[in-house]
């Protein structure tokens, strides 16, 4: 028979994993007598844990939600876990790092020193995008407000700026209205999945752009999304192949370089291996001129497969660089075609 300790601890996890529990069963697991489960039922009370307890021949317990937070007991392999994701909460650009650096302070102090030197084992080191992009911090209020929405079903309002270029005559936009379904995460990033009631399609909005306005609309019934699956839903969208609410540039390029050189640095598009230093790059962006200069930036040479869009970007590009470096005398004839071209269809 384990020691009274560790048997309580055994009977906290399985209390925490099925909502009843007969007696007797749970007497069989723990290799014990009914009146031994009674008797560590009545401490796990004492140390303030909300028991209830079903009387009769298949009478059982069950942990219910109490009012106050009892002492929390964690096996190893909890207490590796937690400091595993208490770690990586203090990157999560959730307006909860301070938070969570010191729940997990409070939580080894409070450890035995042999649990205490394992999570101090544990140093988990999250590396940024390469690119160097400055992520977003979301404020923890309006991932909660989302959050609850998305869970209640419930009708969402919220204030949502355009982006800097995209104002119209410099009146701010109406509040959007959507159905919220999901709430996700993306290279870094926070994210809306809904149902755009004026649009009528579906949407992906950033949550750091979000402002909600309470109080909280009619409940909804959900939509069935896409696909069915919000991760490839997501994925999708963010790489171009998705409907209005993805990226709406989308082009194919083949790059001399190796697959595991450009996937480094685009974690948002789609990289094939055509050799061991040849491959073919579809990526997506908010212009043809941004796509561009995105695929420009690997210093490889480049063969546009299309669309015709993308290789009229490429032209304009390079007759801006080519003035940059001091040479305006660089155009011909095709060059004055392309730019007519471009001067039509630039963003």
């Amino acid at each position: 028979m384990p020691k009274t300790s560790g048997r309580l601890l055994a009977l906290l996890s399985l209390l925490q994993v099925r909502r009843d529990w007969p007696g007797a069963l749970l007497a069989e697991r723990l290799e014990v007598s009914p009146r031994t489960v009674r008797r560590d039922v009545d401490r796990l009370r004492e140390l303030g844990y909300p028991i209830a307890a079903a009387k009769g021949p298949d009478g059982g317990y069950r942990l219910d939600a109490g009012t106050r937070l009892p002492p929390l007991l964690f096996d190893d392999e909890q207490a590796v876990a937690l400091a595993v994701a208490l770690q990586l909460a203090t990157t999560a650009g959730a307006g909860i790092e301070e938070a969570a650096a010191r729940a997990l302070n409070t939580v080894r102090q409070v450890m035995p020193a042999r649990l205490r030197r394992r999570i101090d084992t544990v140093q988990v080191t999250v590396v940024e995008r390469p690119a160097g992009r400055m992520v977003p911090q979301v404020d923890s209020g309006v991932l909660a407000a989302l959050s609850a929405a998305v869970h209640a079903r419930e009708v969402l309002r919220f204030d949502y700026p355009p982006r800097p270029g995209e104002e119209a005559d410099g009146a701010a936009p109406p509040p959007r209205r959507v159905q919220p379904h999901h709430l996700v995460t993306w290279s870094g990033r926070w994210y809306l999945v809904a149902w755009d009631l004026d649009r009528e399609d579906w949407r992906t909005f950033r949550a750091d752009r979000i402002s909600p306005r309470p109080p909280a609309g009619p409940r909804f019934t959900p939509r069935e999304l896409p696909g069915g699956d919000v991760a490839a839903f997501v994925s999708d969208r963010f790489q171009g192949s998705g409907g209005s609410g993805g990226r709406p540039c989308v082009g194919e390029v083949i790059l001399d370089l190796p697959a595991a050189a450009v996937s480094r640095y685009t974690g948002e598009g789609v990289v094939e291996e055509l050799g061991p230093a040849r491959c073919r790059l579809v990526l997506g962006s908010w212009s043809w001129a941004g796509l561009a200069a995105a695929v420009g930036r690997f210093d490889a040479d480049i063969e546009v497969v299309g669309p015709a869009e993308l290789r009229t970007a490429f032209a304009h590009l390079a007759r801006r660089y080519a003035r940059a470096a001091g040479d305006p005398g660089w155009e011909g004839e095709a060059g004055a075609g392309a730019r007519r071209r471009t001067d039509r269809a630039a963003p």
